[in-house]
């Protein structure tokens, strides 16, 4: 995998577009991505990341693709990653947008745009770019097969951080084994070893249940056998878990219970039968008599109903004259609205004549409308003259605005000049104030990158030196837990075997005082006792409980010590850690050397965060200057041109001013006596129109009075007034016409009900009383249900017997297979967990996997190593057995040459503890390169670690990565370090500033 160029636009702290040559840094094997804290260096990988995977390493992530980004960027400008890289000798370009927020196409506003991303490869053949997806899942599937590689394992592998593997190198095996893990994916190994360990549990549980199971079923049968009223009852046998004969003995009483329980429910089977027959007959009787108290209901509210109806005759007849004048008077509806709309529109007509008039001068207020309409016409005559008067006045307010215009762009002109002379007079001093604001703000900033590269090491001694005091404290606290713990549970142990033996003695005491003389012994079968011993089984006496509960308080304080014992020892090993890292210097020490360095650099960073400041306002400035100048020259030639356009306005106004003055007559201007014209045009208009409508609107009326008398003697009313006191409204007329059938609805009604025979024949018969049929009918269902519940009493027990007897008759069966399983199970999961005896490493199955990677890793290394420490050190995989049961197989030691002894990897130095991580980087990226398919690297990143090395270190390990040209491999150092800038000529420099970041790149190609 080789990188070519990187395009990156509103992305992270990236405000626009940045573009960055991959192909000219990796000229020169060897670069270095550097720039202030917080500019944006850690951006630039996560930008490769996203566009590969279209996710950011790490805890980075999580925050979402909404913070992909930059806050400095214009709303319009989309969010976009392009990388151009080589994968497997294919040429590929890979676009990628998050979702983000875009202004909305119509209205304002933002809404949420859907990610996006584009694939496209290179055609050597056509020298063009061809397209190949849009799809992010087809995309991430291509991506992944060429790479061969996760996200965490390129994020490992090509963006090496070396603080990860300085401390993997100091690591136990359990931290080891969760960085391995990760890496090569052995989650499935390790979900095998859980899995047999479910599966022994689940076996041990189901074995240790079977020997209690036969005697709750025995129970359980007994229970389900038992009548309740004590007839035919058999009792179970005494039976105790471990008698050899426990299943026969079930098995045996359970078939006598069912053969009793069969013959009690023949019993209770022909009792119910017999209820059952007795009820039906009083649930008959019960019903006839309530059909014969109904029929006499129905009869009797039928005679009440015809007397009500009888009553009402006369409402009747009234209601049936009242709605046929009602329908006669809607003949007549029609003429009356005629009417009453041709009233309204007269007197409206007058009203608005009256209205129009009002508004005319005193003397033409009566005159006729033919008049009026006549004076309308001779003023607008008059209005129309005036048209060319109305714009010359027009014309010379506005020259009166312009001239005015004009005076105030003079005065502005002069306060311009005069603020720029007194401006520029001190321009000289002020740019020297701003250039020296610049010079020492750039001075901090190279000040604060060097302590950066201090600081970090002081903090993390210090952290290191606190965790060091607080861990002596909790380590003292736990070896006294741990003592406590390992008394608790000698003593626990020591009751319970004491309470064992003292149950052992009860219990042969217990069969000694049950023998006689010629009966068989219920353990050797014998009938011969030449010794018995019946001791003492009275008060003290231990039972099976009472020896369980000692035994499960010492596997419970057994628990504690171990617990105790692995927390001691964490505590132990974190300790070792932080003591080697803190050394011996005391907190107060550490804390005044980090306090000074971050006091120093606090000052440095404050000073040097007004770098980018003191710029703009220096550029700023210079800008003024030149506006300043441009704006005097400006001003003297708009001076000119207003003297001559202000002459010409004076003599145009001088001419419209005497055009005006002979148009305005008495009024003030023109435009005043136009619209007095204007205002009595529309008043004569209005009031010749109202009076035109008041002639119409009487001949209406008069016609509409002549229709509505015609219609009303039609109808048969004296008056049309007769006709409007009779009319009703829609809803009243159906209201009447509903009460009209519904009378008659009930007439044929009572006609059907008389006439039904099954009611003549029900009036005739004496009063029925369903009361005393029902109380014989709820005696008969109580007697029923009686029997009913005896029977299903029955037939449950019946059933039960026969359920749980084929269960128990399975579960004794089921027994000897349970163990043999268990065992099998037992010996499995034991080799896996590493717990077994034939297990001699003690190593579990995802170890001895992560173990041969590790042994690929070690080996992988060791070439590079080698070449960095001039063949001292060797990289070795050690599977020794751990110590105190700790996890076997992760050992990683350090083979030295000069000594020819070997060691762990805690044992080295600052700089051999480097050389030893980067080798160790360089070697998995190796091996994880190989299992992707053989996937070439051809670019690495390496992150963290150089701040703390010396002058002598840096240059060796310089070295070092530059001699990894000769594989034709380009290596980024991702470093803040001020050292390196002198070292590394080809570097790509993250540039922050208040409106985004920006990249510099120089001294490559």
């Amino acid at each position: 995998m080789r990188l070519h160029r990187l395009t990156l636009t509103a992305f992270g702290p990236f405000g626009d577009t940045q573009h960055i040559d991959f192909d000219a840094l990796s000229t020169a094997g060897l670069f270095l991505l550097h720039g202030a804290t917080g500019a944006g260096k850690t951006s630039v990988l996560d930008a490769v990341c996203y566009a590969l995977y279209g996710g950011v390493p790490g805890a980075r992530q999580s925050q979402g693709q909404s913070r992909l980004r930059s806050d400095h960027a214009a709303a319009g400008t989309p969010t976009e990653v392009i990388l151009d890289l080589t994968l497997g000798e294919r040429r590929l370009e890979i676009t990628r947008r998050p979702e983000q927020p875009r202004p909305k196409r119509r209205g304002s506003g933002f809404t949420t745009g859907k990610a996006q991303s584009w694939l496209r490869e290179y055609d050597p053949a056509t020298g063009q770019w061809r397209a190949l997806s849009r799809s992010h899942q087809e995309i991430g599937e291509e991506i992944g097969q060429l790479l061969g590689m996760s996200r965490d394992q390129f994020c490992q592998v090509v963006l090496l951080p070396q603080g990860d593997f300085a401390r993997f190198l100091r690591a136990g095996a359990e931290e080891r084994g969760q960085l391995l893990g990760r890496l090569f994916d052995t989650r499935r190994f390790a979900a095998v070893e859980r899995h047999l360990t479910e599966l022994r549990g689940t076996a041990q549980q189901r074995v240790r249940a079977a020997d209690e199971r036969l005697l709750t079923l025995a129970h359980r049968m007994q229970q389900a056998a038992d009548s309740g009223d004590g007839v035919g009852n058999h009792p179970l046998p005494e039976l105790v878990p471990g008698d050899p004969g426990l299943a026969d003995a079930v098995l045996e009483w359970a078939a006598i219970a069912r053969t009793d329980a069969r013959e009690r429910r023949a019993i209770t089977a022909h009792a119910a039968h017999a209820a059952e027959a007795a009820h039906r007959m009083a649930q008959q009787r019960l019903t006839d008599a309530r059909d014969l108290a109904r029929l006499q209901r129905r009869h009797a509210d039928a005679r009440q109903r015809a007397k009500a109806l009888a009553a009402r005759s006369g409402e009747r007849a009234q209601a049936r004259a009242h709605l046929e004048r009602a329908r006669a008077a809607d003949t007549v509806a029609p003429a009356l609205r005629i009417r009453e709309a041709a009233a309204t529109e007269h007197r409206e007509a007058a009203a608005a004549e009256q209205h129009a008039r009002h508004r005319l001068p005193a003397h033409l207020a009566q005159a006729p409308g033919e008049q009026l309409a006549a004076r309308e016409r001779e003023t607008r005559q008059e209005l129309g003259s005036l048209a060319a008067a109305r714009r010359a006045e027009q014309r010379s307010a506005a020259i009166t605005a312009e001239l005015a215009a004009l005076e105030r762009e003079a005065g502005a002109d002069d306060d311009l000049l005069r603020e720029a002379e007194d401006w520029l007079a001190g321009w000289s001093t002020l740019r020297e104030a701003h250039q020296q604001r610049v010079n020492r703000a750039q001075e901090a900033a190279t000040r604060a990158e060097q302590l950066a590269g201090q600081l970090a090491p002081a903090r993390h001694r210090l952290d290191a030196a606190r965790r060091r005091d607080r861990l002596h404290s909790e380590v003292r606290t736990a070896e006294d837990t741990l003592l406590h713990a390992r008394e608790r549970s000698a003593s626990a142990h020591e009751h319970w075997l004491d309470l064992k033996d003292r149950r052992l003695r009860g219990i042969a005491a217990e069969l000694a005082a049950a023998l006689r003389d010629g009966e068989p012994c219920a353990v050797c079968g014998s009938t011969e006792h030449p010794d018995p011993d019946p001791g003492r089984t009275g008060e003290g006496h231990i039972d099976r409980q009472t020896e369980e509960a000692a035994l499960t308080a010492y596997q419970l304080a057994e628990e504690r010590r171990e617990r105790a014992e692995n927390t001691l020892r964490s505590l132990r090993e974190a300790l070792t850690l932080s003591a080697a890292e803190a050394g011996e210097a005391p907190i107060s020490e550490l804390a005044a050397t980090a306090e000074a360095l971050e006091t120093e650099h606090t000052t440095a960073r404050q000073t040097a965060a007004d770098a980018h400041a003191a710029r703009e306002t220096l550029e700023r400035a210079e800008r003024e200057h030149t506006e300043r100048l441009a704006a005097q020259r400006d001003a003297g030639r708009r001076s000119a041109a207003r003297t001559s356009q202000r002459e010409t306005l004076l003599r145009e106004q001088t001419a419209l001013d005497r055009e005006i003055s002979q148009a305005k007559g008495g009024a003030v201007t023109v435009a005043e006596q136009a619209a007095t014209l204007e205002r009595l045009a529309g008043a004569l208009a209005d009031a010749a129109g109202a009076a035109a409508r008041v002639e119409t609107t009487a001949l209406r009326l008069k016609e509409a009075d002549a229709q509505l008398a015609n219609a009303a003697y039609r109808a048969g009313f004296d008056t049309p007034r007769a006709a409007a006191d009779a009319a009703l409204t829609a809803d009243r007329q159906r209201e009447l016409q509903r009460r009209l059938d519904d009378w008659q609805a009930e007439e044929r009604t009572l006609a059907a009900e008389f006439a039904d025979p099954e009611l003549q024949a029900a009036a005739g018969q004496p009063p029925a009383d369903p009361d005393a049929a029902r109380q014989q009918a709820d005696q008969a269902t109580r007697r029923q249900r009686s029997a009913d519940a005896a029977d299903a009493a029955a037939r449950a027990r019946c059933a039960d017997l026969d359920r749980l007897s084929i269960q128990a008759e399975a579960d004794a069966r089921g027994l000897a297979p349970l163990r043999r399983e268990h065992d099998g199970i037992a010996r499995l999961a034991g080799l896996a967990a590493g717990t077994s005896a034939e297990n001699e490493r003690k190593m579990r199955l995802e170890s001895y996997v992560l173990a041969a990677r590790l042994e690929q890793v070690a080996a992988a290394a060791s070439v590079r190593l080698q070449q960095m420490s001039a063949g001292r050190y060797t990289l070795v995989h050690s599977d020794e057995r751990a110590s105190r049961g700790a996890r076997s197989g992760l050992g990683l030691h350090v083979v030295d040459a000069w000594t020819g002894h070997e060691r762990d990897t805690a044992t080295l130095s600052g700089g051999e503890t480097f050389f030893a991580s980067l080798a160790l980087a360089l070697g998995l990226a190796d091996v994880v390169s190989d299992e992707a398919g053989g996937m070439r690297l051809d670019t690495l990143f390496i992150d963290e670690g150089f701040g703390s090395l010396d002058e002598q270190t840096l240059d060796e390990v310089l070295e070092v990565l530059d001699s990894l040209r000769d594989r034709d491999r380009s290596v980024g150092i991702v470093s803040h370090v001020a050292d390196l800038r002198l070292r590394v000529p080809a570097q790509l420099e993250v540039v922050k500033r208040r409106s985004g970041s920006a990249v510099r790149q120089r001294g490559s190609g």
